[in-house]
């Protein structure tokens, strides 16, 4: 049997359905919590702003349409939370701390175990999120909706409430600094930890 649709189970909560409500909560969970740690680079910021999305989506649910994709729908309030938090903290460019999330278990085999492989994947994530820690907020925001959570240039624009050359010119910048800032670590090492280097580099070519 097809999975049922993000809108469809929508609705269906929208009528009182809390089991799909559920299936929404765990179809979006991952990929969102990822996208709030990877944004904030602050763990204890990104689980406020979780549980401020999902209050959001909750409160909403009467006045969503089935018109807007719930992806759409649900990157915008996530993207509205931040920009909210940034305000509350007069910080609007960059975050001081480092995401604490344990990036290696996405980067990294299973089966590589050895010391010098471990390293290497450790050296590869950590200039990946230094990497990504310097971009402006705008350009991070754009890259991680689109590498991260799978969001086409129009969905950026519309999640993001800027025009679509908008959206592609903070994508481009992203994506070219990000290959700069990753190009030499990314041609010495062989493993997978690379693959994300390597995309970028693609992705602009």
């Amino acid at each position: 049997m097809e999975p049922e649709e993000d809108g469809e189970l929508m609705l269906r909560y929208a009528h009182g359905d809390m089991r799909a409500f559920e299936a929404l909560y765990r179809r979006h969970r991952t990929a969102l919590y990822r996208y709030l740690a990877r944004l904030t680079c602050d763990t204890e910021v990104a689980n406020d702003l979780f549980q401020e999305v999902w209050s959001k989506v909750i409160a909403s649910r009467d006045r969503y349409e089935a018109r807007a994709k719930f992806r759409t729908f649900l990157y915008r309030i996530a993207h509205n939370c931040f920009i909210d938090y940034c305000r509350r903290a007069s910080v609007r460019s960059e975050q001081a701390e480092s995401a604490e999330a344990d990036w290696r278990d996405e980067l990294c085999a299973p089966e590589e175990t050895r010391p010098d492989m471990r390293a290497e994947q450790a050296q590869m994530v950590a200039g990946y999120r230094k990497a990504l820690a310097v971009l402006p907020a705008e350009q991070r925001d754009a890259f991680l909706l689109h590498e991260e959570s799978g969001l086409s240039i129009e969905e950026i624009a519309t999640v993001t409430g800027v025009g679509l050359e908008t959206a592609k010119s903070r994508l481009r910048y992203a994506l070219a600094k990000l290959r700069r800032l990753l190009a030499p670590a990314t041609r010495k090492s062989t493993g997978p930890a690379a693959h994300q280097g390597r995309r970028l580099r693609e992705a602009g070519s």
